[in-house]
């Protein structure tokens, strides 16, 4: 056997007794961490374990269960819980007896895993005419090799569910999800390079498969992946950084040497980069792939619809949809069964409308411009269909029709203007109402809603309401006595109160002393708008901040603070990062990153911003408010998207700000989905606000369109325009301008030249140009119907990128 290298010792000997330290630390690896071709470890003996040199990593047979063992590899150290962390299994799928089971290195070089019956459960199949030792490396790679260094055999290319630091990903190794919590077999979800070269995650469940990560319907270039290189690797190193050949890459939100870390696929279909919290002994996500589980497919199986619920433990809600119950009332993956024969003739049944519903893929084919009528007749006379998507194709100008086998990959969102109709049983429909709908409020979620029932009154009774109410006094004392404790309690906590907001929204609390002396009695004012004044100044860690002072913030300091935790969640690239908070007295205040470039509106009449800075201005603003409406945490509106409220960075990329003041500033309450005072700034408004119709999330993408007209043509959308040569003025808006613009523009004339703005310099892509207008004017629809969702803005914005 050579001897091992000082790497995998991770560890370097200092002074004049190196030689001596060096002898003693390698008979302690032979002794704690090899072993020997010829010998094994017992499933009888706990101390037949081998232990990584700097004790990090243990192997050897892990308990799973009464008379049930793994031969696995575990993170030596336990939990707070006294679990142990496993990271790779040799008999995941067949668990050995708790007697006379071995794992035997045998002297021809092969490893092998003996049950009790004597049956070999698991091999390494290898050979060797030299001597060969089993090795236990700091890294947590088992390593089987020969006398002469050759590896036959390692752990670290056959992973289970985790990833390892230092540990490669190649297109010969996978990830496979645990089938549950307790149990430790393969699940549903793996991670693989495609044929394509891209790192992917999909669904499996043996019948059906699905591909959900990157999102299926984006192009790699979109998703920011490239296949063009086609070695197929992937490494996360030992500062938290992983790189993979596909361009995907990301880092540990604690960056740096140091936390232990893993890369575990889990039970949910969620890749998870964990860090390590030494003092807690628990395990931190430092990065994850998906922040809505729901986007993940098979999450709630078949039948069912994935609701995302933010403060669960899961971050979901799983429901069946009507006339079908819960398969596994512990297990809600395996999904819901209809109560129903499901052999129904045609004039057995009847459609359900679901609002707000999407099942993603398994169609039976797109019919194109379809009445409702029609689809429902489609389906039908269609055996294998089980519903129908009714989706309206904005670009076209007509719906559409999406006949489905399968109901899986069901999602519930407020961001889903599609309608789906499921096929159910005629005669039981009165009995079942249609999956009742969200709407999208902006400022106060606090409202509770009467259910809607009516109950039989009984006739009355002497004697029953002598017994009600002394239950109402009882009920009453115990209310007070509730009442008191709880009031005990919120004092005593609150001095954790400071502590826990930052560790839940990762942002600091600062006093009113600290941001006066940074905004130098705020005198350095850099912006002002209806929810307040800003002011630019150096934190005490010297970062530049822009301190927001709210002037109507008029609820209490919990009340405050739940709404700031709530913004403190919202997490995107195109939206404005908080960096912390003050809440003292009746003093309000917000504190942002700042932002070099100012806002939008500063810079819509300079040339720093050419055509194609202005095109990414759009696309990324449509980004954000589309991760407000329906990915992030909570459903948020914007209700004030101006050119002064999208501000841009260094590189002059778009973050929307100020989009959770209209729950901070509390400036109306919710009646029938409208609002007692109008929300908005003249010019940016939808025409709900002045109708008093129910606000949605289009009344952002209405003023979303307005902005980028404004930001094509140079005009404001309050001025008065000119229609024709005469320069007669006619007092219209600027949305009409537009239109008659494109209808009225000369044969000979391009009307895009005629409406974009003439002091901005440079060339611009005529074909992109037209699309955004095309875009801007559809979003800016009197009908809300008729707009577009943001999300669909982006994907129309983008289909241009990838034309070009």
């Amino acid at each position: 056997m050579s001897t091992p290298k000082i790497s995998d010792f991770q560890s370097v000997v200092y002074g004049d007794n190196s030689l001596n330290c060096l002898h003693l630390l390698y008979s302690d690896f032979l002794k704690t961490n090899s072993l020997n071709g010829g010998s094994s470890l017992s499933v009888e003996k706990p101390n037949d374990i081998l232990i990584s040199p700097d004790g990090v990593f243990s192997a050897g047979f892990h308990s799973i269960g009464d008379n049930a063992y793994w031969f696995a590899i575990w993170f030596s150290e336990p939990l707070y819980d006294g679990n142990h962390t496993i990271v790779w299994m040799a008999n995941r799928e067949e668990p050995v007896n708790g007697r006379l089971s071995k794992l035997s290195l045998l002297k021809t070089g092969n490893l092998v895993l003996i049950d009790a019956g004597r049956l070999t459960l698991w091999a390494t199949d290898t050979a060797s005419i030299s001597s060969v030792q089993l090795l236990l490396y700091n890294t947590g790679n088992l390593v089987l090799r020969t006398s002469e260094d050759e590896i036959l055999w390692q752990s670290f290319d056959s992973p289970t569910d985790t990833l390892l630091p230092q540990q490669l990903f190649t297109r010969d190794t996978k990830l496979v999800s645990s089938r549950s919590l307790s149990n430790y077999s393969s699940g549903f979800y793996k991670l693989f390079f495609d044929n394509d070269n891209l790192l992917r995650l999909q669904y499996d469940d043996r019948k059906i498969s699905s591909l959900y990560w990157p999102d299926p319907w984006l192009p790699p270039w979109d998703a920011g992946r490239s296949g063009y290189n086609n070695s197929r690797i992937a490494e996360l190193d030992s500062l938290g950084y992983f790189h993979s050949s596909d361009d995907l890459q990301f880092t540990s939100a604690n960056l740096g040497i140091g936390p232990k870390r893993r890369l575990t696929l889990d039970v949910d279909g969620n890749l998870r980069l964990y860090s390590l919290n030494e003092m807690k002994r628990t395990w931190v996500v430092s990065w994850q792939a998906f922040s809505n589980p729901c986007m993940i497919h098979g999450i709630c199986g078949p039948n069912s619809l994935c609701t995302y619920v933010p403060h669960k433990k899961s971050g979901r809600m799983c429901n069946c949809i009507p006339r079908h119950t819960m398969r596994n009332d512990t297990d809600h993956s395996y999904g819901c069964v209809p109560d129903f024969n499901l052999s129904l003739k045609e004039g057995e049944v009847e459609f359900v409308q679901l609002r707000h519903v999407e099942f993603y893929g398994y169609d039976i084919r797109k019919i194109e411009n379809y009445t409702l009528e029609r689809c429902e007749k489609e389906c039908l006379q269609a055996n294998a269909c089980l519903g129908f998507q009714y989706k309206f194709e904005t670009w076209n100008g007509y719906y559409s029709c999406y006949p489905k086998t399968r109901l899986l990959n069901g999602h519930r969102s407020l961001g889903f203007s599609e309608l789906m109709y499921i096929k159910l049983p005629k005669t039981n429909l009165s009995y079942y109402k249609p999956v009742r709908e969200f709407r999208l409020d902006c400022p106060d979620n606090s409202r509770a809603h009467e259910l809607d029932r009516t109950y039989k009154k009984n006739e009355e009774n002497g004697s029953l309401k002598v017994i009600l109410w002394f239950a109402y006094g009882l009920g009453g004392f115990e209310l007070i006595c509730i009442l008191s404790v709880w009031l005990y309690l919120s004092i005593r906590s609150g001095a954790t109160t400071k502590s826990y907001l930052q560790v839940a929204t990762g942002f600091k609390r600062f006093t009113y002393a600290e941001l006066k002396k940074a905004s130098r009695n705020f005198s350095a004012e850099i912006g002002k708008g209806g929810s307040g004044v800003v002011y630019k100044g150096a934190l005490p860690n010297q970062q530049i901040a822009a301190m927001k002072r709210l002037d109507n913030a008029n609820q209490g300091e919990a009340e405050f603070l739940a709404e700031v935790s709530t913004i403190g969640r919202l997490n995107h690239m195109n939206l404005i990062e908080t960096l912390g908070y003050c809440a003292e007295g009746k003093h309000r205040l917000l504190v942002y990153e700042y932002m070099e470039h100012g806002s939008l509106a500063e810079n819509l009449h300079s040339n720093t911003l050419d055509w194609e800075k202005r095109f990414n201005v759009a696309v990324g603003t449509a980004k954000g408010l589309a991760y407000l409406h329906e990915e992030c945490l909570e459903w948020v509106l914007h209700c004030d998207v101006k050119p002064q409220n999208i501000l841009l960075d260094s590189g002059y990329q778009p973050k929307v700000a100020d989009f959770g003041l209209s729950k901070l500033l509390n400036r109306g309450a919710i009646n029938n989905s409208s609002f007692s005072t109008i929300r908005g700034t003249r010019g940016y408004m939808a025409p709900e606000w002045v109708f008093n119709l129910p606000i949605t999330s289009k009344v952002d993408v209405y003023s979303y369109g307005i902005v980028m007209l404004e930001m094509v043509t140079g005009r404001s959308p309050t001025g008065v325009h000119t229609i024709d040569d005469t320069r007669e003025k006619d007092d219209i808006t600027l949305v009409m301008w537009v239109r008659k613009k494109m209808h009225e523009s000369a044969g000979n004339t391009s009307w895009i030249e005629e409406i974009v703005d003439p002091t901005v310099d440079g060339e611009y892509n005529m074909g992109r140009m037209e699309l955004l207008v095309r875009v801007a004017l559809l979003c800016a629809e009197e009908a809300r119907d008729a707009r577009p969702t943001m999300s669909k803005v982006v994907e129309m914005l983008l289909r241009s990128e990838i034309e070009d």
